[in-house]
Protein backbone atom coordinates (compact mmCIF):
# COMPACT_ATOMS: atom_id res chain seq x y z
CA UNK A 1 0.00 0.00 0.00
CA UNK A 2 1.28 3.78 -0.72
CA UNK A 3 2.32 5.81 1.62
CA UNK A 4 -1.66 7.94 1.18
CA UNK A 5 -3.26 4.61 1.54
CA UNK A 6 -1.84 3.34 4.82
CA UNK A 7 -2.51 7.07 6.43
CA UNK A 8 -5.69 6.89 4.77
CA UNK A 9 -6.68 3.76 6.50
CA UNK A 10 -5.26 4.31 10.35
CA UNK A 11 -7.37 7.68 10.08
CA UNK A 12 -9.98 5.95 9.14
CA UNK A 13 -9.65 3.27 12.13
CA UNK A 14 -8.83 6.30 14.57
CA UNK A 15 -12.28 8.08 13.94
CA UNK A 16 -14.07 4.61 14.14
CA UNK A 17 -12.04 4.69 17.45
CA UNK A 18 -13.49 8.30 18.18
CA UNK A 19 -17.11 7.28 17.14
CA UNK A 20 -17.33 4.54 19.10
CA UNK A 21 -16.35 6.07 22.40
CA UNK A 22 -18.81 8.94 21.26
CA UNK A 23 -21.52 6.53 21.04
CA UNK A 24 -21.17 4.50 24.32
CA UNK A 25 -20.56 7.28 26.29
CA UNK A 26 -22.99 10.15 24.87
CA UNK A 27 -23.65 12.08 28.02
CA UNK A 28 -20.79 14.18 27.36
CA UNK A 29 -22.04 15.36 24.12
CA UNK A 30 -25.64 15.42 25.16
CA UNK A 31 -25.00 17.94 27.81
CA UNK A 32 -22.86 19.92 25.90
CA UNK A 33 -25.66 20.21 23.24
CA UNK A 34 -27.94 20.93 26.21
CA UNK A 35 -26.98 24.56 26.82
CA UNK A 36 -27.56 26.06 23.27
CA UNK A 37 -31.26 24.25 23.21
CA UNK A 38 -32.28 25.47 26.77
CA UNK A 39 -30.55 29.53 25.80
CA UNK A 40 -32.88 28.92 22.35
CA UNK A 41 -36.26 28.49 24.39
CA UNK A 42 -35.21 30.65 27.31
CA UNK A 43 -34.54 33.53 25.06
CA UNK A 44 -37.43 32.94 22.24
CA UNK A 45 -40.05 31.76 25.12
CA UNK A 46 -39.11 34.24 28.40
CA UNK A 47 -37.51 37.17 27.11
CA UNK A 48 -38.53 36.95 23.31
CA UNK A 49 -40.90 39.75 22.85
CA UNK A 50 -38.74 42.12 25.14
CA UNK A 51 -35.85 41.10 23.12
CA UNK A 52 -37.65 41.54 20.17
CA UNK A 53 -38.86 44.81 20.93
CA UNK A 54 -35.11 46.18 22.26
CA UNK A 55 -34.12 45.30 18.41
CA UNK A 56 -36.49 47.39 16.68
CA UNK A 57 -40.04 46.38 17.07
CA UNK A 58 -41.89 42.96 15.42
CA UNK A 59 -42.24 39.87 17.46
CA UNK A 60 -41.41 36.41 18.79
CA UNK A 61 -41.25 35.16 15.53
CA UNK A 62 -38.85 37.60 13.96
CA UNK A 63 -36.79 37.20 17.18
CA UNK A 64 -36.87 33.69 16.46
CA UNK A 65 -35.57 34.03 13.12
CA UNK A 66 -32.47 36.55 14.46
CA UNK A 67 -31.50 34.57 16.94
CA UNK A 68 -30.67 31.29 15.29
CA UNK A 69 -27.98 31.68 13.43
CA UNK A 70 -25.79 32.75 16.89
CA UNK A 71 -27.48 29.95 18.66
CA UNK A 72 -25.87 27.92 15.71
CA UNK A 73 -22.69 29.13 16.28
CA UNK A 74 -23.12 28.28 19.87
CA UNK A 75 -23.65 25.24 19.73
CA UNK A 76 -20.36 24.55 17.68
CA UNK A 77 -18.84 26.44 20.95
CA UNK A 78 -20.05 24.08 23.34
CA UNK A 79 -19.71 20.77 21.40
CA UNK A 80 -16.03 21.18 20.55
CA UNK A 81 -15.34 20.84 24.55
CA UNK A 82 -15.71 17.62 24.03
CA UNK A 83 -13.16 17.39 21.54
CA UNK A 84 -11.11 19.29 24.54
CA UNK A 85 -11.99 16.86 26.95
CA UNK A 86 -11.43 13.34 24.78
CA UNK A 87 -8.07 14.55 23.68
CA UNK A 88 -7.09 15.31 27.20
CA UNK A 89 -8.60 12.17 28.50
CA UNK A 90 -6.47 10.13 25.94
CA UNK A 91 -3.28 12.14 26.93
CA UNK A 92 -3.82 11.22 30.29
CA UNK A 93 -4.18 7.57 30.25
CA UNK A 94 -1.32 7.40 27.95
CA UNK A 95 -3.05 5.87 24.81
CA UNK A 96 -1.48 8.28 22.63
CA UNK A 97 1.93 7.38 24.21
CA UNK A 98 1.18 3.85 23.35
CA UNK A 99 -0.06 4.71 19.81
CA UNK A 100 3.30 6.49 19.29
CA UNK A 101 5.14 3.42 19.77
CA UNK A 102 2.85 1.70 16.76
CA UNK A 103 3.76 1.26 13.14
CA UNK A 104 0.46 3.58 11.95
CA UNK A 105 0.48 7.42 10.75
CA UNK A 106 1.29 9.43 13.45
CA UNK A 107 -1.11 12.29 12.66
CA UNK A 108 -4.19 9.75 12.16
CA UNK A 109 -4.53 9.86 16.67
CA UNK A 110 -5.03 13.66 16.18
CA UNK A 111 -6.87 13.68 12.78
CA UNK A 112 -9.26 11.13 13.68
CA UNK A 113 -10.44 13.41 16.78
CA UNK A 114 -10.59 16.30 14.29
CA UNK A 115 -12.82 14.77 11.81
CA UNK A 116 -15.21 13.00 14.41
CA UNK A 117 -15.75 15.99 17.00
CA UNK A 118 -16.72 17.81 13.36
CA UNK A 119 -19.23 14.89 12.81
CA UNK A 120 -20.18 15.13 15.87
CA UNK A 121 -20.73 18.97 15.79
CA UNK A 122 -22.78 18.67 12.21
CA UNK A 123 -25.41 16.35 13.98
CA UNK A 124 -25.81 18.45 17.12
CA UNK A 125 -26.28 21.50 14.32
CA UNK A 126 -28.96 19.25 12.93
CA UNK A 127 -30.56 18.73 15.96
CA UNK A 128 -30.77 22.32 17.24
CA UNK A 129 -31.99 23.14 13.83
CA UNK A 130 -34.82 20.81 14.01
CA UNK A 131 -35.78 22.58 17.85
CA UNK A 132 -35.44 25.59 16.11
CA UNK A 133 -37.55 24.84 13.17
CA UNK A 134 -40.42 23.29 15.66
CA UNK A 135 -40.27 26.07 17.19
CA UNK A 136 -40.83 28.42 14.44
CA UNK A 137 -37.85 29.07 12.86
CA UNK A 138 -38.25 29.82 8.92
CA UNK A 139 -35.30 30.54 6.60
CA UNK A 140 -36.35 33.55 3.78
CA UNK A 141 -36.48 32.54 0.44
CA UNK A 142 -32.91 31.03 0.91
CA UNK A 143 -31.42 29.59 -2.36
CA UNK A 144 -29.54 26.19 -2.73
CA UNK A 145 -26.59 28.13 -3.57
CA UNK A 146 -27.03 30.11 -0.05
CA UNK A 147 -27.49 26.66 1.90
CA UNK A 148 -24.59 25.52 0.33
CA UNK A 149 -22.84 28.02 1.46
CA UNK A 150 -23.94 28.36 4.97
CA UNK A 151 -23.18 24.20 4.75
CA UNK A 152 -19.63 25.49 4.09
CA UNK A 153 -19.28 28.07 6.75
CA UNK A 154 -20.67 26.37 9.28
CA UNK A 155 -18.43 23.21 8.84
CA UNK A 156 -15.35 25.42 8.28
CA UNK A 157 -15.85 26.85 11.16
CA UNK A 158 -16.71 23.75 13.66
CA UNK A 159 -12.92 22.69 11.83
CA UNK A 160 -11.57 25.69 12.84
CA UNK A 161 -12.72 25.76 16.23
CA UNK A 162 -12.08 21.77 16.64
CA UNK A 163 -8.53 21.99 16.08
CA UNK A 164 -8.56 25.15 18.83
CA UNK A 165 -10.12 22.70 20.85
CA UNK A 166 -7.52 19.62 20.63
CA UNK A 167 -4.69 22.25 21.25
CA UNK A 168 -6.19 23.04 24.38
CA UNK A 169 -6.77 19.19 25.53
CA UNK A 170 -3.47 18.39 24.64
CA UNK A 171 -2.03 21.60 26.57
CA UNK A 172 -4.07 20.42 29.80
CA UNK A 173 -3.23 18.14 32.11
CA UNK A 174 -6.22 16.52 32.46
CA UNK A 175 -10.02 16.48 31.46
CA UNK A 176 -11.53 19.26 34.20
CA UNK A 177 -8.39 21.51 32.81
CA UNK A 178 -9.28 20.84 29.34
CA UNK A 179 -12.92 21.93 30.11
CA UNK A 180 -12.23 24.85 31.88
CA UNK A 181 -9.72 26.17 29.21
CA UNK A 182 -12.44 25.75 26.18
CA UNK A 183 -15.09 27.59 28.12
CA UNK A 184 -14.09 31.11 26.52
CA UNK A 185 -15.84 29.04 23.13
CA UNK A 186 -19.04 29.05 24.88
CA UNK A 187 -18.74 32.89 26.66
CA UNK A 188 -17.36 34.76 23.69
CA UNK A 189 -20.92 33.75 21.59
CA UNK A 190 -22.91 35.07 24.11
CA UNK A 191 -20.31 38.81 23.63
CA UNK A 192 -21.14 38.85 19.82
CA UNK A 193 -24.42 39.94 18.09
CA UNK A 194 -25.85 36.61 18.37
CA UNK A 195 -28.90 37.67 20.61
CA UNK A 196 -28.82 41.87 19.92
CA UNK A 197 -27.20 43.44 17.24
CA UNK A 198 -23.53 45.34 18.36
CA UNK A 199 -24.43 48.74 17.37
CA UNK A 200 -27.14 48.58 19.96
CA UNK A 201 -24.38 48.06 23.11
CA UNK A 202 -22.89 50.43 25.30
CA UNK A 203 -19.43 52.05 22.89
CA UNK A 204 -17.24 50.92 25.70
CA UNK A 205 -18.26 47.12 25.02
CA UNK A 206 -19.21 47.17 20.95
CA UNK A 207 -15.45 46.52 20.38
CA UNK A 208 -16.01 43.49 22.32
CA UNK A 209 -18.28 41.87 20.21
CA UNK A 210 -17.64 43.69 16.80
CA UNK A 211 -13.57 42.37 16.99
CA UNK A 212 -13.75 38.57 17.79
CA UNK A 213 -14.65 35.51 15.56
CA UNK A 214 -18.04 34.40 16.08
CA UNK A 215 -19.85 37.95 15.20
CA UNK A 216 -19.19 38.04 11.64
CA UNK A 217 -19.81 34.57 11.23
CA UNK A 218 -22.98 34.83 12.90
CA UNK A 219 -23.73 37.63 10.58
CA UNK A 220 -22.92 35.96 8.24
CA UNK A 221 -24.92 32.71 8.27
CA UNK A 222 -27.75 35.53 9.52
CA UNK A 223 -27.20 37.12 5.90
CA UNK A 224 -27.52 33.96 4.43
CA UNK A 225 -30.15 32.36 6.21
CA UNK A 226 -32.60 35.09 6.34
CA UNK A 227 -31.41 37.46 3.12
CA UNK A 228 -30.14 40.12 5.58
CA UNK A 229 -26.76 42.08 4.09
CA UNK A 230 -23.56 40.67 4.66
CA UNK A 231 -21.23 42.99 3.67
CA UNK A 232 -17.88 42.61 4.41
CA UNK A 233 -18.82 40.30 7.42
CA UNK A 234 -18.44 36.82 4.60
CA UNK A 235 -14.63 37.64 3.89
CA UNK A 236 -13.85 38.11 8.05
CA UNK A 237 -15.82 35.26 8.52
CA UNK A 238 -14.02 32.72 6.11
CA UNK A 239 -10.35 34.95 7.28
CA UNK A 240 -10.89 34.47 10.82
CA UNK A 241 -12.04 30.49 9.83
CA UNK A 242 -8.95 29.87 8.38
CA UNK A 243 -6.79 31.97 10.81
CA UNK A 244 -8.28 30.02 13.32
CA UNK A 245 -7.69 26.59 11.84
CA UNK A 246 -4.03 27.14 10.91
CA UNK A 247 -3.08 28.63 14.50
CA UNK A 248 -5.05 25.36 15.83
CA UNK A 249 -3.46 22.56 13.52
CA UNK A 250 0.11 23.95 14.24
CA UNK A 251 -0.62 24.30 17.97
CA UNK A 252 -2.27 20.71 17.91
CA UNK A 253 1.07 19.47 16.19
CA UNK A 254 3.78 20.97 17.73
CA UNK A 255 1.76 19.43 20.91
CA UNK A 256 2.02 16.45 19.47
CA UNK A 257 5.61 16.53 18.50
CA UNK A 258 6.79 16.83 22.08
CA UNK A 259 8.80 15.13 24.03
CA UNK A 260 5.97 13.26 26.45
CA UNK A 261 7.98 13.68 29.23
CA UNK A 262 7.86 17.21 28.59
CA UNK A 263 4.44 17.84 29.43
Amino acid sequence: MSTLALAARDTTTMLRRNLLHARRYPSLTLNLLLTPVMLLLLFVYIFGDVMSAGIGGGNRSDYIAYIVPGILMMTIGSTVIGAAVSVSTDMAEGIIARFRTMAIYRGSVIIGHVVGSVLQILASLIVVGAVAVAIGFRSADTTALEWLAAFGLVTLFALALTWIAVGMGMASPNAEAAANSAQPLILLPLISSAFIPADTMPGWFRPIAEYQPFTPVIETLRGLLLGTEIGHNGWLAVGWSLALAVLGYLWSKSLFRRDPAAR
